[in-house]
């Protein structure tokens, strides 16, 4: 480690920002649309209809059966086609940043799904029939009674699932996105300092990871 220069790291900041603010997009848009779609997965999961419990499982087990590398790769494939083509917006768009998007939100609603399903299965069936017999209707129920319950109850869960999302936006890499990973192994390329750049992407990743995993243990102790 004494052979390896980290003067020009300083240098590199700026750069590195602005691949960590991609990672960030990536990184709130998936989570605010996994959890949105997610949940609708998880009521079409537990609805009465067998149309939208067929549906609804088949999207979970197809998106959980893939990984997330192919499926960034087939959205990266699909999805400028589909914005040219279909929605007739123009080419100047960044086609990796809003395929990476629509990748990482399709693929973490499968697994938001199946959290929010198993937290709202854990919700006594009693408060529901009690709901029902003060007269709310069963969206009412779900909506004011079930689900905040439910949210409550596995908030640590979505929080741990938010921990795993961050690290995996970092294989925006193989559709050459430039998020914080990519930023740096560029520079480090260009720099010849692959070694350091990579280091300091991994130990970054780490302590964000590692901060964000002690929180979510400090509150789920807070909570429980």
């Amino acid at each position: 480690m004494q052979y390896l220069d980290w003067s020009g790291i300083g240098t590199a900041w700026p750069a590195l920002m602005s691949g960590a603010l991609v990672t960030l997009k990536i990184l709130t848009v998936a989570l605010v649309a996994g959890i949105a779609f997610g949940t609708v997965l998880a009521l079409m999961r537990l609805s009465p209809v067998a149309a939208l419990r067929m549906f609804a499982r088949t999207y979970v087990t197809l998106f959980r059966a893939i990984p997330l590398v192919m499926v960034l790769l087939w959205f990266y494939l699909i999805v400028p086609q589909f914005l040219q083509s279909v929605l007739g917006l123009s080419a100047s768009i960044d086609i990796r940043l809003v395929s990476a998007l629509v990748a990482f939100s399709l693929f973490e609603a499968a697994y938001y799904a199946e959290i929010i399903r198993a937290g709202i299965e854990s919700i006594p069936r009693a408060q529901t029939s009690a709901s029902l017999a003060l007269g709310m209707r069963p969206l009412q129920v779900m909506r004011y009674v079930i689900l905040p319950q439910a949210f409550h109850a596995m908030l640590p869960l979505l929080l741990t699932q938010a921990i795993v999302l961050f690290q995996d936006t970092s294989l925006v890499y193989v559709i050459s996105l430039a998020d914080f990973f990519r930023t740096a192994t560029n520079i480090g390329d260009r720099d010849g300092t692959s070694i350091q750049m990579t280091l300091l992407a991994g130990v970054t990743y780490f302590a964000i990871c590692a901060a964000a995993s002690a929180g979510v243990k400090r509150f789920q102790k807070r909570i429980a």
